[in-house]
């Protein structure tokens, strides 16, 4: 096994017991880098040396005093929206040429405090508004869709050309390409991960979170980046210290609320066969399977689009108005789109908001985690614009692909994606848990126990890549 094909735990491992140097380990990640982006395209930029200073000040600082913790010496990438001080942000649009962040974002100064070094920053759908990331290829079938906004991110950890990454999670962007490349997505909790210094679409329904091959791998770097930030008015005041250890329990106990609405009412039959297993696998360790109705469905898809295309306007007002003709067109309609809505619309949906959650905290009261489809279907192939269901709908792939994550963001619970299987294509299938606020370590809880009975090799290299 080459040092990129290890999870980013087995590799703390070998770098603490000397087994590995971060050196060594960064320059295999480099390698697969140069090897397979030229096919995938998952960076936008690579700063290949001044990963190599990282990494040999990494290894000098181990060689004397030990590693800081599981993240020292650790090859990472920041999705393109992530401000790292001197380097580009470019959230892959042409308005942002030239740009360079003149501050580290809070989640870039705690992973340096860790002591993780930055291999470069990756593709985004164009600033975070749209859900296939089209410059990026599936890492399991260059034909299709990475899934977005952070395609680049989930392709990059599904390669092997990051041990792992961060996204950003609006309205799936971190789990449906998580789900769609077979590795590990966590959208925390609203406000547990602190956005400052994070190029914003919507700023009631923005998160940042990892993308890794393993759920104790996301533990990790979870625990690295949560905590208040003044800088963040959203931020929460105090988070859980430890997240790893949960990643580690069993489920023996444990109640998991199964929909019987909604996440399965417009499925493609492989996912819901795949997510019907992983719950009688989950029952078979011992957890107690609840059936849970889903409060409030027909709003879900009106809610997340009231509050974010107005939010993403208002974001984008000026540069709108000067230089349109830069932005991607699918991007400018729902720009454009965004600024015809009316305050009123827009209040509504904060206050329709407001009582999903609420709705939601009771949900939470009968079970630990609700298990769900990650996204309907499978990765698209690239271009198609639509998915045709069984009963002959049609359905736009991102309507699709957007449908089952909206409502974690909209209530702003902690929603992991896990690997869970492959449609009768070999494309993967992610199962989604969501928890009650600050809920991480039971999510984590349920995504490890299930990893360790998995089948189909949880962690490894996506096989094209691979070839």
């Amino acid at each position: 096994m080459e040092p990129f094909e290890l999870t980013l735990s087995a590799a703390a491992e070998a770098i603490r017991s000397r087994e590995l140097s971060p050196v060594d380990l960064t320059e295999s990640v480099l390698a697969r880098v140069e090897q397979v982006d030229p096919q995938v395209r998952a960076y936008v930029t690579v700063v290949a040396e001044g990963a190599r200073r990282a990494a040999e000040e990494a290894e000098r600082e181990i060689a004397a005093k030990g590693p800081r913790g599981p993240l020292h010496g650790i090859p990472m990438a920041l999705k393109d929206l992530i401000d790292v001080e001197g380097l580009p942000t470019t959230a892959s649009s042409k308005v942002r040429d030239g740009h360079r962040a003149s501050t580290d974002s809070e989640v870039a100064v705690r992973l340096s405090r860790a002591g993780a070094v930055l291999l470069g920053k990756t593709h985004t759908h164009e600033f975070a508004y749209g859900l296939t990331t089209p410059q990026t290829r599936n890492a399991w079938d260059q034909g299709r869709v990475a899934g977005g906004s952070s395609g680049g991110s989930a392709v990059a950890v599904a390669t092997g050309a990051a041990m792992f990454a961060l996204g950003t999670d609006t309205g799936g962007s971190i789990r449906v390409p998580s789900a769609l490349n077979g590795v590990v997505g966590l959208k925390p909790t609203y406000g547990l991960v602190p956005r400052s210094g994070v190029t914003s679409l919507s700023w009631s329904l923005d998160h940042v979170g990892p993308i890794t091959r393993s759920v104790q791998d996301a533990a990790l770097v979870l625990e690295a980046l949560a905590g208040p930030d003044p800088r963040d008015p959203v931020s929460l005041p105090s988070a859980p210290a430890r997240y790893a250890p949960g990643a580690g329990g069993d489920v023996a106990g444990m109640r998991i609320g199964v929909p019987r609405n909604y996440y399965f009412d417009q499925v493609a039959p492989d996912v819901e066969a795949v997510i019907r297993d992983a719950v009688a696998a989950l029952r078979d360790m011992g957890a107690e399977i609840v059936d849970v109705e889903i409060p409030m469905t027909r709003y879900i898809q009106a809610i997340q689009w009231g509050l974010m295309v107005p939010e993403a306007s208002a974001y984008h007002e000026q540069t709108l108005r000067s230089t349109p003709e830069l932005y991607a067109g699918d991007v400018r309609i729902l720009l454009e789109a965004g600024e015809l809505a009316l305050a009123g619309d827009y209040l509504r949906a904060q206050r329709a908001r407001a009582l999903m959650r609420d709705r939601w905290l009771d949900l939470f009261r009968h079970v630990d985690v609700v298990v769900a489809p990650s996204v309907p279907a499978t990765a698209a192939p690239s271009g198609q614009e639509s998915i045709r269901w069984t009963d002959g709908s049609l359905e736009a792939v991102s309507d699709a692909y957007v449908r089952l994550s909206a409502p974690a963001n909209i209530t702003g619970v902690p929603a992991l994606t896990v690997p869970a299987g492959h449609d009768r294509e070999g494309l993967p299938i992610g199962m989604q848990l969501m928890g009650r606020p600050l809920g991480e370590a039971a999510v984590l809880r349920v995504g490890a126990a299930f990893e360790r009975v998995a089948s189909f090799g949880c962690g490894r290299i996506a096989p094209l890549a691979a070839a």
